[in-house]
């Protein structure tokens, strides 16, 4: 029974840390700090930073009930951000622990708050050329 249960909990730790180094990942590749992803509450701050969206929203992440449409608007953000889609954006907020690796170790790339402002620029330059 013990045994079983020294399992489980190794088990559960390795993921909790798949999960924290692929936000840490996801927020270096958006320029941000990867620390930031193990502080509590500013972790929230920096994804509206990163979704594009105003500081105070965080407020709102610490909202319970709210919190769940808030952090799936921000997440969907986020994925358009690393040029994802919606579906993906859900699934970043409901299992992040499975998503973030998924951007974190992948070959995404940030392009911007909602996927647009870089993109924008990009566009402009080659205009100019």
């Amino acid at each position: 029974m013990e045994s079983s249960l020294i399992i489980m909990c190794v088990f559960l730790f390795a993921i909790i840390v798949f999960a924290i180094v692929g936000m840490w990942k996801t927020f270096e590749k958006a320029g941000q700090p990867g620390w930031a992803s193990i502080i509590p509450i500013y972790n929230y701050y920096i994804m509206t930073k990163i979704a594009g969206k105003e500081g105070w929203w965080t407020i709102l992440l610490c909202i319970p009930y709210i919190n769940i449409v808030f952090i799936i608007i921000i997440s969907i953000s986020i994925a358009k951000a690393f040029g994802r889609s919606s579906g993906f954006g859900v699934g970043l907020g409901l299992l992040s622990f499975v998503f973030y690796p998924i951007l974190g170790f992948g070959q995404d790339q940030y392009i911007g708050p909602n996927g647009v402002s870089e993109m924008n620029e990009d566009i402009n330059s080659i205009g100019n050329n």
